[in-house]
């Protein structure tokens, strides 16, 4: 609704301006989010947060991971942590968001046929499933080629197929900010070393608790081994198969492992984060850049059976954040890749065009769409605002001149 008040009158132009009512408890476009630390403010405090009760157990000796989360899957409640917003690069647990943004909108059965284009644009010494051009992939073998063999081949793929490498990561980006993760900026969709590109152990805990909610991904990250597509025999015509495992040394191995994902890079060490079942609980644990990579499964096993021990035991220091997406949110539609499709009016060749957010809209889009004025309405009171800003001064002008001539 808007009120139209006049608030100039007399010999100067008469100005309106519009000004907006906004439904009771709405913000403000270009409002600062809440202040506080996410998930609770002791998560913003510098190492160990633990509140033990009778019975509980002593922390894990000897961990040195720069940052770790133990929370339980189900309530949310952060059973204790480590420097849990600490900003460190991610690796490939990156593909965790990735997965939960992009997995949605592809049908496992769907055939695709990889052009040389999509396999551009990788870093040097990329983990790689064997993709190869001019030749078709179903949807569910990219997705095991990027749980299993973490490879940055199949992430390219799937994200040109959802528009473009850039579209795919301002729609992660989008998508962070719905779970509330706020530590988490994306610079690329594998979590290849990249200037500028963090994460937290308490944003990896979101991304796998809202991940595993969807079926096929939990089925993904619980796979230990599967054939992949291979090359076309030129003698036969018949094509191959090859053999590829999860890359997780705990799946199968930790008692009612799920999942999730593993990582390395140079500059983000080792990073994990893992989901356990037992006695009816789950729990998730993250672990980031510890002393060496072959600890980083230690530590995580080591976590997760002191939080089995603890839970019941240990007042909750914290919470993991809700999903703010709807609930029964529709899957985006099918993009097509940026190489195959004419670039539209004023955007450059080979660029990718404006992508709409993953996720609800925000800002003045999203009280448009909630009822209130969108932005041609806002161009509206903007202008109006200037116009009566400007008869303001006017008519002061023309008082002092008056004044000044005794009229």
């Amino acid at each position: 609704m808007l009120i139209i008040r006049r608030i100039l009158h007399g010999s100067s132009a008469v100005a309106l301006l519009l000004v907006p009512v906004l439904p009771a408890g709405a913000a403000v476009p270009g409002d600062a989010p809440p202040p506080g630390v996410v998930g609770g403010e002791r998560l913003g405090a510098a190492g160990a947060q633990v509140a033990p009760g009778p019975g509980a157990p002593p922390l894990p000796k000897d961990l040195t991971g720069q940052s770790w989360v133990v929370a339980d899957a189900g309530s949310g409640q952060v059973l204790a942590a480590f420097n849990a917003h600490a900003q460190l690069p991610p690796a490939s647990t990156l593909k965790m968001l990735f997965a939960d943004t992009v997995l949605p909108r592809f049908p496992a059965s769907q055939v695709h046929r990889v052009t040389w284009t999509e396999l551009q644009g990788m870093g040097a010494g990329s983990s790689l499933v064997g993709i190869k051009e001019d030749l078709d992939y179903k949807v569910e073998d990219l997705w095991r080629g990027v749980f299993l063999s973490s490879g940055n081949d199949a992430v390219h793929v799937l994200a040109n197929m959802n528009g473009g490498v850039a579209k795919t990561v301002a729609d992660m980006q989008a998508r962070a900010e719905q779970l509330q993760a706020r530590d988490t900026h994306v610079v690329s969709p594998d979590g290849y070393d990249m200037d500028g590109q963090v994460t937290s152990a308490y944003d990896l805990t979101l991304f796998a608790r809202a991940g595993l909610r969807n079926p096929e991904f939990r089925g993904y990250c619980a796979t230990r081994w599967a054939q992949f597509p291979g090359a076309v025999d030129k003698k036969t015509g018949q094509r191959g198969s090859f053999g590829i495992a999860n890359t997780d040394r705990l799946l199968g191995k930790y008692p009612g492992l799920i999942g999730v994902k593993n990582g390395y890079t140079t500059n983000a060490g080792a990073t994990y984060t893992g989901a356990a079942e037992r006695d009816g609980r789950t729990l998730l644990v993250t672990v980031m850049h510890p002393a060496n990579g072959t600890k980083v499964y230690d530590e995580a096993a080591a976590l997760l059976d002191w939080g089995f021990a603890a839970a019941g035991k240990v007042t909750p220091v914290g919470a993991l954040a809700e999903d703010g997406a709807p609930e029964q949110q529709a899957p985006a539609a099918a993009a097509q890749p940026v190489a195959d499709a004419p670039a539209p009016s004023g955007t450059p060749a080979g660029s990718a065009p404006p992508a709409a957010p993953a996720g609800p809209a925000s800002g003045l889009a999203a009280h448009a769409a909630a009822g209130g004025p969108g932005p041609a309405t806002w161009s509206a009171v903007g202008l109006c605002a200037a116009v009566a800003v400007a008869g303001l001064l006017r008519l002061r002008a023309l008082r002092r001149r008056a004044a000044r001539s005794g009229g």
